[in-house]
Formats: structure tokens, sequence, C-alpha cells
């Protein structure tokens, strides 16, 4: 069923096909349901991360909610009352999201509630983010930093490094530092030079030599430096590369 649903609408905007596959799916077709909860992974996090303003992954409480409240949009649309499926699951999402950080705001004791977000606000689904959600997403974003610096911790402690050497080893001036990371830049973006990084625990000096227009002397200088930053560009610490990127610029 679900083949004969995107072979006869390929072609046709995404909104009616994923209406024809809730249809589906409201009607037991697990297959289309177990489709559209795969396929719209993608626009959940999205929409839990608008209300979150930070991004959502699969680990994200915030997902499983999301997900949770898109399998409920699939068994609560109605194609005569809800102008189109994803608009009406954008906001069962948005709906239980904001819920779920209530409940969060409450529990953590912060002064401000939600007064001013209301679902009669969902039509148009223009819900701007409180102080309590701003708070509520600086203090997630807060625990994500340190949970991801104490994994950068781990990756430094292996050339010899802390996440304080970053301060120490800085270049104290601003073009030493833009080169130093055009460097780290390339190192991590060229897989020979990564491999060699990450299996010798040192920098492939004499190579990058030959492709930079600064001394070896001026490598082996920053050479700390330029590793730590080619460690953390490799790495799938979001958070922290996000924050650090201004300080480290």
């Amino acid at each position: 069923m679900l083949l004969t649903v995107l072979s006869g609408y390929f072609g046709r905007e995404e909104k009616n096909n994923a209406e024809l596959l809730a249809v589906q799916a409201q009607s037991g077709d697990q297959e289309a349901l177990d489709y559209l909860l795969r396929s719209y992974s993608p626009f959940m996090k999205k929409t839990a991360g608008q209300v979150c303003k930070r991004f959502i992954n699969d680990h994200d409480e915030e997902y499983s909610i999301a997900l949770s409240a898109f399998h409920e949009a699939v068994n609560g649309f109605n194609r005569e009352k809800n102008a189109s499926f994803l608009t009406f699951a954008h906001m069962v999402i948005r709906r239980r999201v904001i819920d779920f950080i209530r409940k969060e705001v409450r529990h953590n004791d912060f002064p401000h509630d939600f007064q001013g977000i209301s679902e009669k606000d969902e039509p148009g689904y223009g819900i701007e983010a409180t102080v309590s959600v701003k708070r509520y997403s600086e203090q997630q974003q807060a625990v994500a930093r340190a949970e991801e610096i104490a994994e950068y911790e781990k990756v430094l402690s292996d050339y010899g490094m802390s996440f304080k050497d970053l301060v120490k080893v800085s270049p104290s001036h601003e073009d030493a530092r833009v080169t130093a990371i055009q460097i780290a830049q390339l190192v991590a973006e060229t897989e020979e030079y990564r491999e060699f990084l990450l299996n010798k625990k040192k920098l492939p000096v004499k190579e990058i030599e030959q492709l930079v227009e600064v001394s070896r002397k001026t490598i082996e200088r920053n050479r700390k430096y330029i590793i730590a930053i080619a460690l953390l560009l490799m790495s799938d610490l979001h958070y922290l590369k996000d924050y650090l990127k201004g300080r480290l610029r």
C-alpha cells in the first residue's frame, strides 16, 4: 500500500504525500506509519528545536517528546478539520514540547511561567519564546557544554593537553591565531593529515610546511593549539564548537 501511495503521487507536493500516508496509517497501515516516523524525523527535530531555541538530536528527551507528538498527530489528523497534516503535526509537537518545558521549568523553580503561550496562539504558530523558555534553553545548553567539555578533556589528554591549556597555548596575536586555525582546518579536512594526527598523535609538520606560508618554527610554536583545534573540528562536539567559535577566532 505504501508503494502505491508513493508511486501514485510521485511529483506532488510533500504535504499531500504526508496527508495520504497519515490516512493510510490511521487505517492500520503499519508500513505507512513507519515510513512517516522515519522520514519526518528531521521535521520533528526542527520543530522541537524552534521551541527550545537549540539543536535537537536523537538523544535529547525533547526529540522523544516530538516523536510521540508526531505519532499523536497521525492518529488525530482529520482532513476535514485540519488545514494540512504537516501544519497540524507542527502544532501538536510544539504544544507537547511546550508542555514538557513547562513541567521542567516548574521542577527547576524558574520564576516565570508560560502564560504568554497558549493553544489559541497555535493557529498562526507564531509563538515567541518566553523568558522561561530562554532560561530553560540556556540551562540545557550549559549542561550539554559541560558534558562536551568533559569529553573533549578525554580527547586532549591523549595528546598531553587539557581544556585549560587552550588559553595558555592560544597565539597572542590575532593574525597568528587565524593562521593556526586555518592550519587546523587543513589538517581536519585532509584525510591523510587527519589519519597522521590520530595515529601518531602529532602533526605532519613537514607536509604542512609545504602548503602554508609560515615557517616550520611558527608551526612548531603553535603545535598544541593547532592540534587542539583540529581535534575539536574533527569531533561531533557541536555545542562546544559553537560556544568556542567566537573565542577561537
